[in-house]
């Protein structure tokens, strides 16, 4: 049964990245190739960028400049104060699939994960790296051999959780001065690596797909499982301490609202391109939560 939830905006075709900013919530629409904003209660949506080559992360620069992942051609975007968009990074020669999801921290640095292989395609799974993006534009390969980065959250005490999809885990790693990345450890396991690098097989095993994720202030993640229709929170360890479902599938999260205790959710039947091209059934749902953001 589908929990109690609140449809704020409709009529899109797959949206992404969901950010609580500015009193707004920012979100991206891979197949209208725009990034969107609205207020709290879904009125007064505002086309904030288009993005050619299919947003997805965003984040913000500590000056207050956006920045959006543009996936197909690596890249990622910056707005400028008068809405010019330049390129602020080329991942082209970094990345091995479509950029995808990102976390923007303190100072400026941005922490990119891509697909590494033809994920629409059909193509076999292979692991992919973790790039850092310096505000300057610089991009350092920071970590490899992660199953499908995707959403990812900074702790106040500098830590970088980075959801795996396929992994069937949330990898940690502390975040040293200068922007390396150290400690690596499993911070959530739901099940075991696959052994297996056909998708559909790796689909009909996985138990938590994680997608994108959001922080609360008790340091739990509550994450979209892309592959259970449902958003979950976890704590370090892996235990799940609360579950809603919204009745169809739902593949990213963020907390924000005036009182930090609204869960907006991306939604959408599937996340399969063709069909998703095709119809206008993406929404952007909010649900009420005990703990507020951190």
């Amino acid at each position: 049964m589908a929990d109690p939830s609140t449809t704020l905006a409709t009529g899109f075709c797959f949206l992404e990245a969901p950010r609580w900013h500015d009193e707004r919530i920012w979100f991206s629409d891979f197949y209208t190739y725009h990034v969107y904003s609205a207020r709290e209660d879904g009125s007064g949506l505002r086309e904030e960028a288009e993005i050619p080559g299919q947003p997805s992360g965003l984040g913000w620069l500590p000056d207050g400049r956006l920045l959006v992942c543009s996936m197909r051609d690596r890249r990622i975007v910056r707005r400028e104060a008068d809405g010019t968009l330049v390129t602020h990074a080329d991942l082209s020669g970094h990345a091995a699939g479509h950029v995808n999801d990102m976390v923007v921290d303190a100072q400026g640095r941005a922490w990119v994960g891509n697909f590494g292989f033809g994920l629409m395609g059909g193509a076999p799974l292979e692991p992919a790296a973790l790039h850092r993006v310096d505000p300057d534009g610089t991009v350092t390969e920071v970590a490899t051999d992660l199953w499908f980065p995707n959403g990812s959250a900074i702790t106040p005490d500098g830590t970088l959780l980075v959801d795996e999809t396929f992994g069937d885990r949330v990898t940690a790693f502390d975040i040293t001065e200068d922007g390396r990345l150290a400690n690596r450890r499993v911070w959530a396991e739901f099940g075991p690596l696959p052994t297996d690098r056909d998708i559909a097989t790796i689909l009909s095993r996985v138990k938590v797909a994680a997608d994108g994720c959001c922080l609360d202030a008790e340091g739990a993640l509550w994450i979209a499982d892309a592959n259970g229709g449902r958003l979950v929170r976890v704590t370090e360890g892996g235990t799940i301490t609360d579950e809603r479902r919204i009745g169809t599938g739902v593949y990213a999260c963020a907390l924000g609202g005036s009182d930090g205790k609204t869960l907006f959710a991306c939604a959408a039947p599937d996340f399969d391109e063709t069909a998703r091209k095709a119809a206008r059934e993406g929404s952007l749902v909010a649900l009420r939560v005990e703990v507020p953001a951190a």
